[in-house]
C-alpha cells in the first residue's frame, strides 16, 4: 500500500518540488497534497505545475481551531507523514498528538544553533554569517510543540569560508535541503 505524504509550506517551495519530483514516479510513496497558509506563496505554482493538489487555508481560523471543518479533514486523511518544507507557523498540539512522530521539519541550520521562533531563512544565514562560524548545514527533526525542539533525525554540514556572504551560506544550504530531505523522507516511510 502506497504511504501519502502531505507537505505544508509558506513561501517559494522549493524543497516542496524537490520532494515531489524525488516521488513522482516512486510506487511505494505519494505526495498527496500540498498546504500552504500564504495565498501569494509561488509554492501554489510549483504544485500546479507538478499537478499536486494545492489547499490553501487559513492558520488563525482553520489550523488553530481544532473544531473547524479544515482541521477535521486534515486529521481524517491520515498522512503516513507530514513535511514542513518552509511552513513558518508552529504546529498547534492537536495536530502532534494525532500525528505523534509523523511531522518533520527541515531547518537551515546546525540545531540547536540558530533555532527558534524568528530563526529561519535569511535571519538565520545572516546570524551564521555575523557569528564567523567555520559551517553550517541542515537539521531534520521531529516536530513538537516549540520551534525547532523535536528530536532530531539527521544533520548534514557544509563548511564556510570568510567570503561566504549570507546569500552564499543559503546557496550552500540549499543544496544539502534539496540532497537530503527526499532521502531521509524516504528512509522513514520504507
Amino acid at each position: 500500500m502506497k504511504k501519502n505524504i502531505a507537505i505544508f509550506a509558506s513561501g517559494s517551495g522549493s524543497n516542496a518540488q524537490r520532494i515531489a519530483e524525488y516521488f513522482q514516479n516512486n510506487i511505494q510513496i505519494d505526495v498527496k497534497k500540498i498546504y500552504t497558509d500564504n495565498p501569494n506563496a509561488f509554492v501554489i505554482k510549483r504544485a500546479e505545475n507538478l499537478n499536486i493538489p494545492i489547499e490553501i487555508f487559513s492558520y488563525a481560523k482553520d489550523m488553530k481551531n481544532k473544531k473547524s471543518s479544515w482541521a477535521k479533514a486534515f486529521l481524517d486523511e491520515n498522512y503516513d507523514l507530514v513535511v514542513l518544507a518552509g511552513f513558518m507557523r508552529l504546529i498547534p498540539e492537536y495536530v502532534i498528538k494525532h500525528y505523534k512522530n509523523k511531522i518533520i521539519n527541515i531547518h537551515p541550520s546546525l540545531l540547536p544553533k540558530y533555532g527558534g521562533k524568528g530563526m529561519y531563512g535569511h535571519h538565520v544565514h545572516q546570524s551564521v554569517y555575523e557569528n564567523k562560524e567555520p559551517k553550517s548545514g541542515i537539521t531534520i527533526h521531529y516536530v513538537n510543540k516549540y520551534f525547532d525542539k523535536g528530536e532530531i533525525i539527521f544533520q548534514a554540514e557544509c563548511p564556510l569560508t570568510e567570503k561566504d556572504n549570507p546569500d552564499k551560506i543559503a546557496e550552500k544550504v540549499q543544496k544539502l535541503e534539496h540532497k537530503y530531505f527526499p532521502i531521509i523522507i524516504e528512509k522513514l516511510l520504507t
